[in-house]
């Protein structure tokens, strides 16, 4: 039978300019010399809030004040099997100091360099960099009204955007996502291009979106080692094989009814947990979601929600 997973929580602990607090492992322990989001393992009978509390303020004299969930790895090392559970902190109440003689620093999200880290840890880093909130476009009809919705979306806060036109031809695609990308570029947005890799190859992007078709035909991830690379799955085989390929996100639907796919039985907030807690890659709710839900998303286990009427101005 196999053995209990050892329960570990770490916090990402956020300043006021962006910054992760980090510590470097010592070299004599399991994965020593690398960097890693502070905390250590969950004592029986404690829940998860609670023990990163205890475990922050033993480590780095630092009292938490507001944390929330942020992703769950399950990882095995080979000598031992992990859960990691990552919790954001965005208010604590003292100066980190590493109590235990670790070496502390604070990074960017965007400059980590996840080579730097331990494997377990490479998701919390994407996890970090991703926005809570991903646009997936409606079909443009008029390319210079969709811009200027697309350009006011942004403006409301949306920093993700997915460019999903199957009704646009290959000609038509290119040309507004080389507009799109430029909006995004100027605005500090990201943009994810929806079609087969092959035929966009070329195009400027932040990164590409699998529909559920070319996640199951492609053998290797796709694009450019710069590229953000997500797919859209629906069930468990699809999020695993997502994970198998290393892709950064998934998107996974539906939590609600839908008018685009009214057949599709609804996953629930439950349903979609369940899913979503051993899929060791960034989950974003999808399916009937408004940023009023992104509160429900987080707390069960999703990096946010991905919309399209839900997020695309009237």
């Amino acid at each position: 039978m196999a053995s209990q997973p050892i329960h570990v929580m770490a916090g990402a602990i956020l300043d006021g300019a962006g910054r992760v607090l980090v510590a470097r492992r010592p070299d004599h322990v399991h994965q020593g010399g690398l960097w890693e989001f502070p905390g250590g393992k969950l004592e029986p009978g404690e829940n998860p809030e609670t023990g990163l509390a205890r475990e922050l303020l033993e480590e780095l004299g630092i009292t938490v004040y507001a944390s929330r969930p942020l992703i769950r790895i399950h990882h095995d090392y080979g000598d031992r099997h992990i859960l990691l559970d990552v919790r954001r902190v965005d208010a604590f109440g003292g100066t980190p100091r590493g109590l235990e003689g670790q070496p502390l620093d604070w990074l960017v999200p965007a400059d980590m360099d996840p080579t730097a880290f331990p494997a377990a840890d490479r998701p919390i880093i994407v996890a970090l960099r991703l926005p809570a909130l991903l646009l997936i476009t409606p079909n443009p009809d008029d390319p210079d009204a969709f811009l200027g919705r697309l350009g006011r979306t942004i403006g409301g806060g949306v920093r993700l955007i997915q460019l999903r036109a199957h009704r646009l031809d290959d000609s038509a695609y290119r040309g507004l996502a080389r507009r799109a990308f430029d909006l995004c570029e100027t605005a500090g947005a990201r943009l994810l291009l929806n079609r087969d890799p092959d035929r966009v190859a070329d195009l400027p992007r932040h990164g590409l979106h699998l529909n559920a078709r070319l996640l199951a035909a492609l053998d290797r991830r796709p694009g450019r080692s710069s590229d953000l690379v997500g797919a859209s799955c629906h069930d468990a085989a699809e999020l695993s094989r997502a994970a198998r390929l290393g892709l950064d996100y998934a998107l996974l639907s539906p939590v609600k009814p839908t008018a685009s796919h009214p057949q599709a039985r609804p996953l629930g907030w439950e349903g979609f947990a369940e899913l979503a807690d051993p899929a060791c890659l960034p989950v974003y709710a999808l399916g009937g979601l408004a940023p009023t839900d992104v509160g429900d998303a987080i707390r069960h286990g999703a990096q946010g929600i991905a919309a399209i009427r839900g997020l695309w101005p009237d």
